[in-house]
């Protein structure tokens, strides 16, 4: 990016908050036009009038159990290169990129997991709608006091997968070139497990857009105070333009 470019652009705090507006305008169209249901509600169709894919080996076994087991793993090789990095001199240089990575995976489902058991949501399965017990009440709607709580909103599980697009910027800062292939990982991973939710009922899309703009904005916020300026102002430029 040539200076003159980089010089017109708003600094890191305004292009977030831009970001967020975006995203708030999206999710109230997504309100507004119903989108959530129109997808729920093909899937069920298709399943049969029934979440027959909730049981199914590959978005239960697969996609689900091996999909948190996948990262898991994923965020073990990190923890251990981490710890390798304060004794081996040839990854000294990646221990400030590690630590972020780090700090921007746990933080992700940490920050995904805790909204969860803040914020009371029926996942589709629960909602008469689709069989079940719960009407729908929405995310800003007051909820009967005697009603029972559930966590289903944000997408714990898709946070799994959307918590590693902290790999874009990490890559940014240590090797520029694969830096795509970092995003790609991240968003492939979170679009997969948060699919195979959808399609087991446990979930709504904007469940999974949330977690999404969750993890972006922690990864862009912690890049902008540990790693290079390239790495932090990449990432939040193309939240922007998202």
């Amino acid at each position: 990016m040539s200076p003159v470019l980089r010089s017109s652009l708003p600094s890191f705090w305004p292009r977030l908050l831009l970001a967020w507006a975006g995203f708030a305008a999206l999710m109230l169209a997504f309100a507004r036009l119903g989108l959530d249901f129109r997808l729920a509600d093909l899937f069920y169709r298709l399943e049969g009038g029934e979440w027959s894919l909730h049981h199914d080996v590959i978005t239960e076994a697969v996609l689900h159990e091996g999909g948190r087991n996948l990262s898991q793993a994923m965020g073990g090789v990190v923890i251990l290169s981490l710890a390798l990095s304060h004794g081996l001199a040839s990854l000294r240089a990646w221990r400030r990129p590690l630590w972020f990575l780090f700090l921007a995976v746990a933080g992700s489902t940490l920050a995904v997991s805790t909204l969860k058991h803040l914020i009371p949501m029926e996942c589709p399965w629960d909602l008469t709608r689709y069989g079940g017990w719960a009407p729908f009440i929405g995310l800003f709607e007051t909820r009967p006091v005697d009603f029972p709580d559930t966590a289903c909103f944000p997408a714990g599980h898709a946070s799994a997968g959307y918590a590693w697009i902290a790999l874009y910027p990490f890559l940014a800062a240590v090797r520029p070139r694969w830096r795509g292939w970092g995003l790609a990982v991240g968003l492939g991973l979170g679009l997969a497990f948060g699919v195979a939710q959808q399609l087991r009922g446990a979930h709504f899309l904007s469940h999974d857009l949330w977690t999404l703009m969750l993890c972006a904005t922690i990864s862009a916020v912690l890049a902008h105070w540990l790693l290079p300026g390239r790495a932090a102002s990449t990432l939040t430029l193309a939240e922007s333009r998202a």
